[in-house]
């Protein structure tokens, strides 16, 4: 009789252990890096993907969300942002122009952020412990080749800051973590910045990211996408109004191809000033697509035409790139560009940082960085992060009980990113 007992309360649901803690079932799944395109479930288990099967049962979950109708993607990988904040800098750079991560990463479905430059190798650390170490988002950088990194005018112009050495030394310190080095808003006709920032690569094993600053006669950009990047290096800004980018006839410049085929990457880098739809439109049609889709976020820039990664995003869907074209320039190719190919997808045993997308149809009006408006009929919307196996952003409400059957707010630290409640 007691082994009868036992063996029913072994069977019981309320000592029952399930199999995963969160499954997000009927969406359609798309993971560009195991070519997947079509309707799955996917489960999280100990905050990692635990399975990207079809028809998973509800009863193996702890928690169950309905997707039907939805996207589920990797979580969003976005290269190119502004997240050092708290620095203070109130004179001539526009004060301190970057903002905290977690308030705007996980509401566009972004899981990773890549700094791009806003530190040096004098003030990186204080970067780390202030903001990366404490931020839920998942934070890389590269590391601006002016050792105090982007500040006041005319902090990014002074060349005997710019020490390669120890900007290599820096990055050796915090493998992985430093992701490359950057260059930026250099002015003077010289190729000091870029040089000194190819160096640095070259001593770390890194890539550069160069933001061309002025663009100057004495330095061609054909010559720095052609000449000076070495593959893997990346130009971001892509679009901006001063590339040289289209011929008298508006046709793509044969030598941007010829860059692209070198192995230089193209980035968005949308930004307050850094996307043109006179030089998007066109050349997105011509095939001379982004590698990577990044917001170059920052206070400006998210007050104005760029707004956020699924604002950038709906532009291009809008400029008739495909979604998976799209997904895939905004997980596995960022991923891949910063070599942390462990993220940026959907495969079992990573670390299950999930974005949940629709598309809603309608009349829309995109803005680019000059005040040109684009009329569209499709947006991206981020209905749900999840963030290390953890919820971290629900626009509707996907992961609740309507209130009728609601019997008290309850937060399961399994799936919920907060703190059990204390009873």
């Amino acid at each position: 009789m007691k082994r009868f007992l036992f063996l029913l309360l072994l069977s019981s649901p309320l000592l029952a252990q399930e199999k995963y803690d969160l499954l997000i079932k009927n969406a359609t799944v798309l993971d560009p890096m195991n070519n997947i395109h079509e309707i799955r479930d996917v489960a999280i288990r100990n905050r990692k993907i635990a399975a990207v099967e079809k028809n998973i049962l509800t009863t193996d979950a702890a928690k169950t969300i309905n997707a039907k109708g939805l996207y589920v993607t990797p979580g969003l990988v976005d290269i190119h942002a502004h997240v050092y904040a708290g620095t203070g800098l109130v004179d001539g750079y526009d004060g301190d122009n970057s903002v905290y991560p977690d308030g705007f990463t996980f509401r566009s479905c972004v899981t990773t952020v890549t700094d791009a430059g806003s530190s040096g190798y004098k003030n990186f650390p204080d970067f780390k412990d202030r903001v990366i170490d404490r931020a839920k988002t998942r934070v890389f950088a590269f590391l601006n080749i002016v050792g105090s990194g982007m500040g006041p005018k005319p902090t990014e112009q002074n060349t005997n800051d710019m020490d390669s050495t120890a900007a290599a030394d820096m990055v050796k310190k915090f493998p992985g973590l430093l992701v490359g080095i950057k260059t930026a808003h250099f002015e003077s006709p010289e190729w000091t910045a870029v040089d000194r920032a190819l160096e640095a690569g070259v001593a770390a094993q890194v890539p550069v990211m160069v933001d061309f600053g002025v663009f100057r006669p004495e330095r061609p950009y054909e010559d720095l996408v052609t000449k000076k990047l070495r593959p893997g290096d990346i130009s971001t800004h892509m679009y901006i109004d001063y590339v040289p980018m289209l011929d008298a006839q508006g046709k793509v410049r044969s030598y941007l191809f010829e860059a692209k085929k070198r192995g230089v990457i193209f980035d968005v880098g949308h930004g307050g000033g850094s996307f043109d739809f006179r030089q998007a439109f066109p050349a997105v049609h011509q095939g001379f697509v982004p590698d990577s889709i990044s917001t170059d976020l920052h206070i400006g820039s998210m007050n104005a035409g760029m707004k956020d990664m699924t604002n950038v995003m709906s532009k291009f869907l809008n400029l008739d790139m495909s979604l998976e074209d799209i997904i895939q320039r905004t997980t596995t190719n960022p991923a891949r560009e910063i070599h942390h190919e462990e993220l940026g997808n959907l495969s079992v045993g990573s670390d299950a940082d999930i974005a949940i997308l629709s598309i809603e149809k309608g009349n829309f009006g995109f803005v680019d960085s000059l005040g040109g408006k684009l009329e569209g009929h499709k947006k991206l919307v981020c209905q749900m992060t999840v963030r290390n196996g953890l919820i971290v952003w629900d626009l509707n409400g996907l992961a609740r009980l309507d209130w009728h059957k609601n019997a008290g707010f309850h937060r399961d630290p399994r799936w919920e990113g907060q703190l059990p409640v204390k009873r």
